[in-house]
């Protein structure tokens, strides 16, 4: 009996590694997903201080706790971009990531989906690809989604690994603002949560970070 379970486990950390590892080459790293511009200006032990380009973004705001706002908006932004929209020419995808079809415009898949609480909502965010301008993206079939530019910011930055859960989330805010303190920062605004990978990777290949802006102690409100 021992030695059956022996070989039970055994099989599956074989199988958790394989399935592991033809993700990350099929639709992992190796997966170019557009992700928005940015340099790093100092590092703050764990931390980046990060200077970001402009960008835009569809965004959807949505009701509901940390977990069920994310795959809600997810979920409605989803439908934009593979083609729930109101373009005419076909682009061509750069993941299958849905089954369903859908008339009008595919826009590529980028990274990160970003989620801001604003109030008692959140806002869910996905970049669009640089190629278009905002005149140039289709406009969506649904009146929730609204297409916004992203100006040109200053955050700080921890990356972090592991699942999504609310647990983890609030350890590496907690390890971001510590930073910030022990920095002579304070965090200014609402942190973004953002997350990089599909919910199909091993938890311990993905990659997760929390932004938050930020000013110097002491400064004027």
């Amino acid at each position: 009996m021992k030695k059956r379970l022996w070989i039970t486990l055994v099989v599956s950390s074989i199988v958790l590694v394989t399935m592991a590892v033809v993700i990350v080459v099929l639709g992992g790293e190796a997966v170019a997903y557009e992700s928005p511009k940015y340099r790093v200006i100092e590092t703050l032990g764990e931390v980046e201080v990060r200077e970001y380009e402009p960008y835009l973004v569809a965004e959807t705001t949505v009701d509901g706790d940390l977990d069920s706002a994310g795959n809600q908006g997810f979920r409605v932004l989803a439908k934009y971009i593979f083609g729930d929209n109101q373009g005419e020419q076909k682009i061509a995808m750069t993941a299958p990531v849905t089954q369903e079809k859908t008339e009008g415009t595919k826009i590529a898949m980028t990274t990160p989906v970003t989620q801001e609480k604003v109030g008692d909502q959140y806002t869910i965010q996905f970049m669009m690809p640089s190629e278009y301008s905002r005149d140039e993206l289709p406009k969506s079939n649904d009146p929730r989604i609204a297409i916004r530019e992203i100006p040109a910011r200053r955050f700080a930055v921890v990356r972090y690994s592991g699942t999504w859960s609310k647990r983890n989330y609030e350890k590496h805010l907690a390890q971001l603002l510590d930073t910030l303190g022990a920095n002579n920062y304070e965090p200014v605004g609402e942190p973004v949560w953002a997350r990089y990978d599909p919910p199909f990777k091993p938890w311990f290949l993905r990659r997760n970070e929390i932004l938050t802006m930020f000013r110097a102690t002491g400064t004027e409100r």
